[in-house]
């Protein structure tokens, strides 16, 4: 696991490489939080068709012990247990390597509120997503604005300045 958060590092930009490196022990750079919940999505008018659209995510966040360490939800957001939130914004997308699961994602952090965990992430990191992926089927015009709740896993990693 050592090796893949090594190369997973060296994929962001430098900013986030060096803030890995002076980590200290009472305050660490790199937040690891378990995701598990679902993927919402609504079934859409597009034009000649319909399609699912994404609406948003609805998932908890644990730490490595499966206590819960705060929330995932539309924005995408993320808010930790004391108040803090994250709202990022995409950088990069790589289909996952698992059939059927949601993309692995590298965002950076387009707002912030409160003071907390999540109040000075800089970028956020989705990997080793499981699940979540759009239905191919069932969105038609006898189901426009139905909504199917998909479930998934991933890992988030929080980098923070």
């Amino acid at each position: 696991m050592r090796n893949f958060r090594t190369c997973l590092l060296f994929a962001l930009p430098a900013f986030a490489v060096g803030i890995h490196a002076q980590a200290s022990p009472a305050r660490p750079h790199a937040i690891e939080a378990f995701a598990k919940g679902v993927q919402i999505y609504s079934c859409k008018d597009a034009g000649n068709s319909y399609a699912w659209t994404l609406k948003g995510p609805d998932a908890t966040l644990s730490d490595a012990k499966g206590h819960a360490i705060g929330r995932h939800f539309a924005g995408p957001s993320w808010q930790a247990e004391d108040g803090s939130v994250v709202v990022g914004e995409m950088l990069s997308a790589s289909p996952s390597p698992d059939a059927g699961a949601v993309a692995w994602l590298v965002l950076h952090a387009k707002s912030h509120s409160g003071k907390g965990d999540m109040a000075s992430v800089q970028y956020i990191v989705r990997t080793r997503t499981e699940g979540g992926a759009a239905p191919a089927t069932g969105c038609d015009a006898a189901h426009a604005s139905a909504e199917v709740r998909v479930p998934y896993s991933a890992v988030y990693l929080f980098f923070r300045g």
